[in-house]
């Protein structure tokens, strides 16, 4: 059924802006921000029957076996991610690490490095081939989040938020990450707060207009501007005056982590870390806040509803 006002599904219910509780994070900030780090091995030959996004093409030639698009992200893994983990530890910085399941297999160097460094995992699938998609059935789909879920566990536990390769979703997505004891997802991109879905899954903003893979290869914006997309978003969000709001910086090492890119990472990190005013934490730390937070404002509602009389005059 679609519901009556505002949006056309029933995943969770149209929420307006002045509708909402207005929240600090710790310390009395406005603002916080994350970094996503993402992990991820791409299949030069995916199984039948999986689905990739069809927006990733190779420059010169897309086919099978695509080998210009895995050497693309091959890169990442082999030299990018290190430039990158480099970078975050001059800055002190930690971050969320976007992992799928091939990459956590295929590069325990890596997911030894980032957990030594106290990062936080986020299931991020199985493999950047292969995306959820409304072609898969209920059973399909919570078998591909379980294989997901319980693989990545067993080499980097902890991880309590969940990233669709490439924002891939059903209608049946947020109850089957919530069963499968999920707090948090990364997938919506309609607003600025964290809120809950009516499964009790809790949507995280996502890096979605500051993810470096979106802004700068699928749209194409150059390079050079990208500091500034995320100091102007900051600026704004910063300069309003409602709290609870969430900026999340997408970094994928393939592309951020190349020579002539990462210059532009450090002058937006950089930036990052001088704004006193900015909270700054792991993706499930600012779940976890958000949730408390947010069952704060239902109970003092709930509260405020019971202690006022009744204008029943029957």
């Amino acid at each position: 059924m679609i519901p009556p006002r505002g949006s056309d599904h029933a995943i969770h219910p149209f929420s307006p802006r002045p509708s909402r509780p207005d929240f600090r994070w710790p310390g009395g900030k406005r603002v916080a921000a994350y970094i996503l780090l993402h992990i991820e091995h791409t299949e030069i030959a995916p199984p039948e029957g999986t689905h990739r996004d069809p927006r990733f093409r190779g420059a010169f030639f897309t086919g099978t076996p695509d080998w210009h698009t895995y050497s693309y992200r091959d890169y990442g893994n082999r030299i990018g991610a290190w430039r990158i983990l480099d970078l975050l530890d001059a800055l002190k910085l930690r971050a969320s690490v976007a992992v799928n399941l091939l990459a956590a297999r295929r590069h325990p160097e890596l997911i030894t490095a980032c957990a030594a460094r106290d990062f936080e995992p986020v299931a991020h699938g199985i493999s950047a081939s292969r995306m959820v998609t409304s072609r898969m059935t209920e059973a399909e789909e919570r078998a591909h989040i379980a294989e997901a879920c319980e693989g990545l566990a067993a080499i980097w536990p902890g991880a309590t938020g969940w990233l669709g390769q490439d924002h891939g979703a059903t209608e049946r997505s947020t109850r089957l990450l919530a069963e499968a004891g999920f707090g948090y997802s990364l997938d919506w991109a309609n607003d600025d707060e964290p809120y809950l879905h009516g499964t009790g899954l809790l949507a995280m903003p996502p890096p979605a207009e500051w993810d470096d893979v979106q802004t700068l290869w699928l749209r194409r914006v150059p390079v050079t501007r990208w500091p500034g997309l995320v100091r102007d978003a900051l600026d704004r969000l910063l300069a309003e005056p409602r709290g609870g709001r969430v900026l999340g910086i997408g970094v994928h090492p393939w592309m951020l982590g190349a020579p002539h890119r990462i210059r532009y990472l450090r002058e937006a990190l950089e930036d990052l870390t001088s704004r006193d005013g900015l909270h700054i934490a792991t993706a499930g730390e600012l779940a976890d806040q958000a949730r408390q937070a947010l069952n704060a404002a239902a109970g003092e509602e709930a509260t405020a509803r019971t202690a006022s009389p009744s204008r029943n005059t029957r």
